[in-house]
């Protein structure tokens, strides 16, 4: 194991122990508890507004699992398949070798460091099964590095491998954007296209002052929405984003990230250069330990969204597509040159 890989895993090792010292729901007040537990009965709730209400203000750790598998349609969509499709699967492809296989291997240990299961032969096994059998599953997509940290993350909340998997299918299938994990990402860069342009509208002076020091918001977007902010910010905060993500869809990250430049706002005007940005930006979400600071700005503070994200996404796939054509016709180019 390499020095940095050791430091990286003892500072993981003192974050999830700062983090289980707060216990999984220190930040529930006790009424939206109960209201929420005497609430979440699907067939009596009938409305949506009640309903949306109740998600945003958190759903409690022991009713997530459940909650998140009806709601995210997970449940719906393993019930169209024999039972036994998650043990058939894994059955199927155990001992082959794909490209997908090997960069799952090589992501193992460097998912969650430190943490007291996943960091263990057992959990980096269970890991690597819902990686591979979803690799299998959508060839397509195959692996692509960050989903290592949202399976891992679904696999602590779901407590079984089948239900993180099916979770995993629901993100990836139904709630997340088209092509956000393809070989290109294009689905990734039209998601930034478009916060991009949401910052503009929304939080001008920002944008303007980023314009200028000429920070691309990719420095630090991609991978909020490659991990769905399971890498950058403390893990319940990050259950609290998926609370909502799962039930309102992918719009709820372009809130987030919005929320997170607006939170910071004063500072972030305050910068000389980029690296100043990406520590302002980095120091806020590794602290963003109440969820509720961030949600409170996320919906109300940052005020409705009222512009049309899917009109919005269908703006900016021409462009995004233009630019990795051309990306990948350099690439090319520069291949056949060095062949030569």
């Amino acid at each position: 194991m390499g020095l940095q890989l050791r430091k990286v895993r003892e500072q993981g090792r003192v974050w999830w122990a700062l983090e289980a010292s707060k216990g999984a729901n220190w930040y529930l007040q006790t009424h939206v508890t109960s209201a929420i537990k005497s609430s979440l009965k699907f067939s009596a709730l009938v409305n949506a507004i009640t309903l949306k209400k109740l998600i945003r203000k958190g759903i409690p750790p022991v009713l997530r699992p459940k909650v998140w598998f009806s709601l995210s349609g997970a449940a719906k969509k393993k019930s169209t398949v024999p039972d036994s499709y998650y043990n058939d699967l894994i059955i199927a492809v155990e001992g082959k070798v794909t490209p997908a296989t090997k960069q799952i291997d090589h992501d193992l240990p460097r998912t969650f460091p430190g943490h007291p299961w996943l960091d263990t032969p057992e959990g980096h096994a269970s890991l690597r099964r819902v990686l591979v059998g979803y690799s299998f599953r959508d060839s397509d997509v195959g692996y692509c590095q960050g989903l290592n940290y949202v399976a891992a993350l679904l696999l602590l909340v779901m407590k079984t491998e089948e239900e993180a998997f099916w979770m995993l299918a629901v993100l990836l299938e139904n709630v997340l954007v088209n092509d956000c994990y393809s070989n290109n990402l294009s689905g990734c860069h039209v998601e930034q296209r478009v916060f991009k342009d949401l910052l503009k509208k929304k939080c001008p002076s920002i944008h303007a002052h980023l314009e200028a020091l000429e920070f691309d918001v990719s420095l630090v977007a991609t991978e909020w929405f490659l991990c769905l902010f399971s890498k950058s910010l403390p893990s319940e905060t990050t259950l609290r984003v998926w609370d909502v993500l799962f039930y309102e869809g992918a719009q709820v990250l372009l809130n987030m990230a919005l929320a997170i430049f607006k939170m910071k706002e004063d500072e972030l005007l305050m910068a000389n250069h980029v690296g100043d940005v990406i520590n302002v930006i980095q120091n806020t979400t590794h602290h963003l330990f109440d969820p509720d600071d961030l949600l409170t700005v996320a919906f109300d503070k940052l005020g409705f969204m009222s512009t049309n994200i899917s009109k919005e996404r269908k703006k900016q796939e021409p462009a995004v597509m233009a630019e990795l054509d051309q990306r990948l016709r350099r690439l090319n180019s520069s291949n056949s040159d060095e062949n030569s």
